[in-house]
């Protein structure tokens, strides 16, 4: 080779060489937190896993029912993160839970493993971990003792999938971010929400209630988020509504309305920006269905469906891999693994007192109306009952307030116009709510007054109407009962102190002063504040009602407002039940009615002129760029953890017959139509044995090319629904009916129903097992 070929040789590797890290350095660009040209403000990233947690057997959280056990899936439960950065600068995390509420045990444990991944990249100061308060997901992974009675304590699986969910939503938001834009938006949503307090509101001074149209919130605000190369990537809206369209004797698992609002938006933009392979169409209930354009209808003639579909009968059930269920997901098939997947949040806000039931409240015996005071029938809370849209299908309520809720949501994301300019920020503190100094205006002159240890009323075991308590209990009631007095006693008699701190309260239970077998109630608690350019996130632990937030908005949005750096083009939400649960916060003039919300006020009724007074000091120690003090730090309790909840032993199935067989099979030769029901029972076991995570227990196929069986629904999709039962309560025995309620936009051909779940044995050992139904065809 002679030299001139040799140099030449040489520069063509040289050349290559170049490119060759030219491309390394930019996929590094891209991967890292520093980017080096954008014309974008920040960065932008979101994730989202599944935390759906064990469907049987466990009691859920939110009505405190202990009869309420979960026992199967409506739809599955979600953790959604978004995360926003400064290009080396400042950055905050925010998730969105399809649980209850937040946890305090939960956050700790988030904290210690993004520490252990990430250094101080994410602290308890900039991630704020916040609940939808769905009344229809597992209980258990909460750490106070009053709020794990009915769970049978701790359920350290339901605290596992959380804390995991979370975890991997938040990676997923981290290894997303990309340079992008936000915009933010906001509108009324009329119908979507009523007050189930309304005699408390009007205790509210009138001079102040005349500045508001509504007794509730009608207001969504929503942030759409933009990547500059991908387009919009996802949305969070915050809007006022209690998650209590599924009532209280509901046992499948379900994110009620808020999930069910994520799941349709989500579905929506996946579809529409899907092009040619899916696309969505509105049912006459405007409910968005998923369409797939490359399946086609295999035959017109329904004599040749049938005999296809005699061709697959039920095979005995046989057993699985693990990701076999994961693999099956239809939403996973509908993935660009280059994408990243849109993600959309309902989250929650000051829904204290706003209820989904917006028919209003009538007695169960009667159909009168209940007493407006006191939310009884002829003296009981237990007949008194809000209703729901859909009434009496708790089902189609949770559809339609969900779907109301979707409506907005996409008029507000394809209107967002306003772009989020400026810094990112935040501030956090601990404080003790149980002897909290305020200072509050009386008459003119300032005075000092305390918060007081925590304590529940007599009206909060009377319930809401959203879900009645029992017994003799009722709301509105400021003097309490003797009877129930000494029962109290028998736990904890309040001090005279107490007592008069908590006034007018009568004192039901003294739970801040109860601290065996470990606290009962939380004491310290987190108040944290988000800035992002002219948009504010007031992250609460607690349900505000709706005088209650538009005080503490009012008081942030007046301090932030003096600030040449804001000035009048300001966005303050307020984010509830955020990083821990601590109940309820009414006005001072709400709490004297000592309806539900104001006996659940547990710090007295100062509790929230403390919350203003606190968030006005971070909301001016963000504008002056000053650190604030931590505060106290609260309780790590999960090794005091008591649970009473017997693990799964064994599974079984009668002499002869396979986990995944099919006990009552789809008859031969069935031909359905749109609208409706197909029904399977399988023969199962617990769904504790597997939560089949970001997987499905139950699955509708739809034949393909007469040998390729495509996912249509799973246990996500809204008409697909999975229950599980034992013949009785210790039986080994166990089955699972998969019911699909087919849509309207279902294309006609030959379809099969799926079952995935996974046995334990005697040895402990866990098989995973699939079973399916004979094929039947949808012929119109």
């Amino acid at each position: 080779m002679g030299f001139s070929s040799l140099s030449h040789l040489n520069g063509w590797w040289a050349c290559t060489a170049l490119r060759v890290l030219t491309l390394i350095a930019l996929l590094l660009v891209m991967k890292s937190d520093i980017v080096v040209y954008s014309d974008s403000d920040y960065l932008i990233g979101l994730g989202s896993y599944d935390i759906t947690g064990p469907a049987a057997d466990v009691n859920m959280e939110g009505y405190s029912n202990m009869d309420q056990v979960a026992s199967g899936i409506h739809f599955r439960l979600r953790a959604r993160a978004f995360i926003v950065a400064e290009p080396n600068g400042k950055r905050v995390a925010f998730v969105n839970l399809d649980a209850c509420m937040a946890s305090q045990l939960v956050k700790i444990k988030v904290i210690e493993r993004l520490n252990a991944r990430y250094g101080d990249l994410y602290t308890e100061k900039n991630v704020a971990i916040s609940g939808i308060h769905t009344h229809a997901g597992p209980g258990g992974y909460l750490q106070y003792v009053v709020y794990l009675v009915t769970s049978l304590g701790f359920v350290r699986q339901s605290f596992d999938v959380i804390v995991d969910g979370i975890e991997k939503s938040i990676i997923q938001a981290h290894e997303n971010l990309r340079p992008g834009s936000i915009f933010v938006n906001k509108g009324e949503l009329l119908d979507a929400g009523v007050n189930r307090s309304p005699s408390a509101y009007l205790n509210n001074p009138a001079a102040e209630r005349s500045k508001y149209k509504y007794n509730v919130d009608k207001e969504m605000t929503l942030l759409k988020f933009v990547d500059d190369q991908w387009g919009p990537v996802g949305s969070f809206n915050w809007f006022a509504t209690h998650g209590t369209s599924m009532s209280r004797t509901n046992s499948l698992i379900s994110g009620d309305n808020k999930g069910a609002a994520a799941r349709f938006m989500e579905d929506w933009f996946e579809h529409q920006s899907s092009g040619s392979k899916f696309t969505v169409r509105f049912e006459n209930d405007g409910h968005p269905r998923r369409i797939s354009n490359i399946i086609p209808s295999p035959h017109d003639n329904r004599h040749e469906l049938l005999e296809l579909a005699a061709s697959f009968q039920s095979p005995p059930g046989r057993p699985a891999i693990r990701a076999s269920s994961v693999a099956r997901r239809v939403r996973g098939a509908l993935r660009q693994v280059y994408k990243p997947r849109f993600v959309s949040a309902f989250c929650q806000s000051n829904c204290g007192d706003v209820s989904p039931n917006v028919l209003g409240t009538f007695c169960i015996d009667t159909g009168l109306r209940c007493d407006f005071n006191h939310s009884t029938c002829g003296g009981k809370n237990e007949l008194c009952y809000g209703r729901g849209p859909g009434y009496p299908d708790e089902f189609e309520s949770t559809r339609i307030i969900g779907e109301r809720q979707f409506r907005k949501a996409v008029d507000l994301f394809n209107g967002a116009s306003e772009q989020i300019k400026g810094k990112i920020d935040f501030r956090h503190a601990f404080l003790n709510f149980s002897q909290l100094e305020v200072t509050i205006n009386k008459g003119g002159a300032s005075e000092t007054v305390k918060t007081c240890p925590a304590a529940m009323g007599f009206a909060f075991a009377a319930g809401t109407t959203d879900g009645p308590g029992a017994f003799d209990f009722k709301q509105g009631d400021d003097k309490g009962n003797p009877f129930w007095k000494l029962v109290r006693n028998v736990l904890k008699t309040p001090t005279s102190e107490q007592v008069k701190c908590q006034q007018p309260k009568p004192i039901l239970v003294d739970i801040g002063e109860m601290k065996l077998p470990y606290d009962w109630a939380p004491s310290v608690l987190p108040i944290q504040i988000f800035r992002i350019g002219q948009f504010v996130i007031l992250s609460v632990p607690a349900e505000f009602t709706t005088m209650a937030g538009r005080r503490l908005r009012d008081a942030v949005r007046t301090v932030l407002s003096n600030s040449k750096d804001f000035g009048a083009n300001i966005h303050v939400v307020i984010a509830g039940l955020t990083n821990t649960y601590s109940q309820y916060v009414t006005t001072f003039e709400e709490y004297q009615a000592q309806r539900y919300e104001g006996a659940s006020t547990l710090y007295g009724p100062h509790t929230l002129s403390a919350y203003i007074q606190e968030f006005q000091k971070l909301a001016n120690a963000l504008l002056r760029g000053q650190p604030v003090e931590p505060g106290p730090q609260p309780p790590n309790l999960l090794e005091k953890q008591i649970s009473l909840l017997p693990p799964v032993v064994v599974d079984g199935t009668p002499l002869g017959v396979n986990f995944g067989d099919v006990i009552t099979d789809i008859p031969k030769n069935s031909t359905f139509r749109r609208g409706e029901m197909v029904s399977v029972k399988f023969w199962s076991a617990c769904p504790r044995n597997d939560l089949m995570t970001e997987g499905t227990f139950a699955l509708v196929e739809v034949l393909q090319d007469k040998d390729n069986w495509v996912p249509a629904y799973d246990d996500d999709d809204f008409c697909l629904r999975f229950k599980w039962s034992r013949p009785s309560r210790f039986s080994l025995r166990s089955e699972a009916t998969i019911e699909w309620r087919i849509p309207q936009s279902a294309s006609l051909g030959v379809y099969r129903i799926r079952h995935f779940g996974a046995s334990k044995s005697l040895l402990g050992s866990i098989r995973h097992f699939t079973g399916s139904s004979s094929a039947f065809v949808l012929a119109a």
